[in-house]
C-alpha cells in the first residue's frame, strides 16, 4: 500500500487536477490511497464564511457564493456540463447552506469544524470523478467514517483503536481510493478537524493503520528545504532526514511537514518522501530511520503572528513551581500552544499562538497575579544546527525581544 497526499496548491485549478492524473500515470497507482486537501485557498475562504456567519451575516451568502463560483469554474474546465459531478458538488454546497440555516450552536469551534471540511469534500469529489472520466478507476471514501476522534474541535485527538477498527472494516485495498485530509468525526459523528495543514497527518494515520510501504507528500517544492523560500533566500534541498530530526523541525514550525505526521510513521518505520508534483520522478527528500540530516547545514524556521508574554511577580518574589504551575494551567485552559519559554528568578516569558482568540481572557487572569507585558504580532525564528554566521544573518535589522541557545538550536523572538 502506498499513500499519496496532495495539498491545496497542487490542485488549485483544473491544470492542477490534470497534473495529479499525470503524476499517477508516471509513478503508478496500484494499491494506492490518495489523500487530498481543499483546493487552493479554499480553507481560508471558508474561514471567512465562518467569520461572516458569526460577525457579518450580511456578507455570508456572498462569501459562500465566492467559494462555489471558484469550484464551478474548475468543474467547467474539466467536465461537460451534463456530467453528474455538477449535481454532486451542488448537493454538498446545499448541505453547507442548510447547516448555517439550522445551526443553533454558539460555539465557534464546533461551527468551524462542521463547515470548514466542505473544501475537502468538494475537492475529492471533483478529483475522483475526473480520474474515473479519464480512465483511472477510483473509489471516493468519506474519511469521517474512518478516522475517529474526540470532540476537541479544531485540533481533535485521534482515537487510534476506533480508527484502526473503522479502517480495517471499511477500506478496500484492491482499488485506488480518494479521500479527504484534515477531517475526522467524533463519537456522535460530528465532523472534527485535526488542525490546520492536518492532511499530512491524515496520510500518516492511514499509513499506520494499513501498514503502508511508504507515504509521499506532493509539494510545489523539490522536497524538504533548509528554509522556507518565501522568507529566506538560497534555500537548499535536504536529501535525507532522520525521523528524530524531522520531528524536531516540525515541532519548531517547519511548514513542509505537519508536526504530528511523523510519530505514527516512526513507530512502524514507514518512510516518508516529500517530492515535487511538477517533477515527480526526481528523488525529493526521504525521511526515514537514520542519523541527522544530509547535507548537515543550518535549518531556518519562522513562525509569524506569535504573542510574547513576559511575567514578573508583583512583589519581586521568586517565580517558583507554584507560579509556573498556575501559568501553565491558564495556558491550557485558554488553549494556547506554547512555542518557547524562558524564566529567571523573578520573571517568566512565553511565546504562544493565539489560535483560539482567547488572549484577552488569558491576560485578564494573569494580571490578577503578575505584572504582565504583552507583545503581539511578533515572529519566532529558530535555527537548527546553527553557527555564528547564521545567527548574525538572522539578527540583522531586527529588534530581538528574547533569545536562547541550546546545543543544537537557537531561538529568538523579534518585533
Amino acid at each position: 500500500m502506498h499513500v499519496f497526499k496532495f495539498g491545496g496548491a497542487s490542485v488549485k485549478d483544473a491544470l492542477g487536477v490534470k497534473n495529479l492524473e499525470q503524476v499517477l500515470r508516471k509513478v503508478g497507482f496500484e494499491n494506492t490511497l490518495i489523500v487530498v486537501s481543499a483546493m487552493g485557498k479554499t480553507t481560508n475562504a471558508l474561514e471567512t464564511v465562518v467569520g461572516n456567519y458569526f460577525h457579518n451575516k450580511s456578507e455570508l451568502q456572498s462569501s459562500l457564493r465566492n467559494v462555489k463560483t471558484y469550484h464551478e469554474a474548475i468543474l467547467l474546465d474539466l467536465f461537460e456540463e451534463s456530467h453528474p459531478v455538477f449535481k454532486k458538488v451542488a448537493l454538498l454546497f446545499d448541505e453547507l447552506h442548510s447547516f448555517f440555516d439550522r445551526n443553533k450552536s454558539p460555539d465557534y469551534n464546533f461551527v468551524y469544524d462542521q463547515s470548514i471540511g466542505y473544501g475537502e469534500m468538494v475537492s475529492t469529489v471533483i478529483i475522483n470523478e475526473y480520474l474515473n472520466l479519464v480512465g483511472i478507476t477510483s473509489n471516493w471514501l468519506d474519511v469521517r467514517e474512518c478516522i475517529k476522534t474526540d470532540n476537541y474541535y479544531r485540533r481533535a485527538n485521534v482515537d487510534w483503536e476506533a480508527t484502526q477498527m473503522a479502517i480495517t472494516s471499511k477500506f478496500n485495498t484492491s482499488v485506488l481510493n480518494v479521500t479527504q485530509g484534515f477531517l475526522g468525526s467524533d463519537a456522535n459523528n460530528f465532523t472534527t478537524t485535526l488542525g490546520r495543514e492536518g492532511s499530512d497527518y491524515t496520510a500518516a494515520i492511514f499509513a499506520y493503520c494499513l501498514n503502508a510501504a511508504n507515504v509521499t507528500i506532493w509539494k510545489d517544492v523539490p522536497g524538504v528545504l533548509n528554509a522556507d523560500p518565501r522568507y529566506f533566500e538560497n534555500a537548499q534541498l535536504l536529501n535525507r532526514i532522520s525521523y528524530r530530526e524531522a520531528i524536531e523541525l516540525a515541532f519548531y514550525g517547519a511548514s513542509v511537514i505537519h508536526p504530528k505526521t511523523l510519530q505514527p510513521l516512526q513507530q512502524k518505520e514507514i518512510p516518508l518522501f516529500v517530492k515535487s508534483f511538477n517533477h515527480p520522478e526526481d528523488p525529493g527528500t526521504m525521511v526515514a530511520k537514520g542519523k541527522g540530516i544530509e547535507p548537515m547545514i543550518p535549518c531556518f524556521i519562522v513562525k509569524k503572528d506569535q504573542v510574547l508574554i513576559s511575567l514578573s511577580s508583583l512583589d519581586f518574589s521568586y517565580i517558583v513551581e507554584e507560579n509556573i504551575s498556575e501559568i501553565f494551567r491558564l495556558l491550557h485552559l485558554y488553549k494556547m500552544k506554547v512555542a518557547v519559554l524562558q524564566n529567571s528568578a523573578i520573571s517568566f516569558s512565553v511565546c504562544i499562538e493565539n489560535s483560539y482568540n482567547n488572549l484577552s481572557d488569558l491576560l485578564h487572569h494573569l494580571k490578577a497575579k503578575f505584572k504582565v507585558t504583552c507583545h503581539e504580532n511578533v515572529s519566532l525564528y529558530t535555527i537548527r544546527h546553527y553557527n555564528l554566521e547564521a545567527i548574525a544573518q538572522l539578527e540583522t535589522d531586527k529588534i530581538v525581544l528574547l533569545k536562547q541557545l541550546t546545543q543544537e538550536t537557537m531561538q529568538m523572538v523579534t518585533q
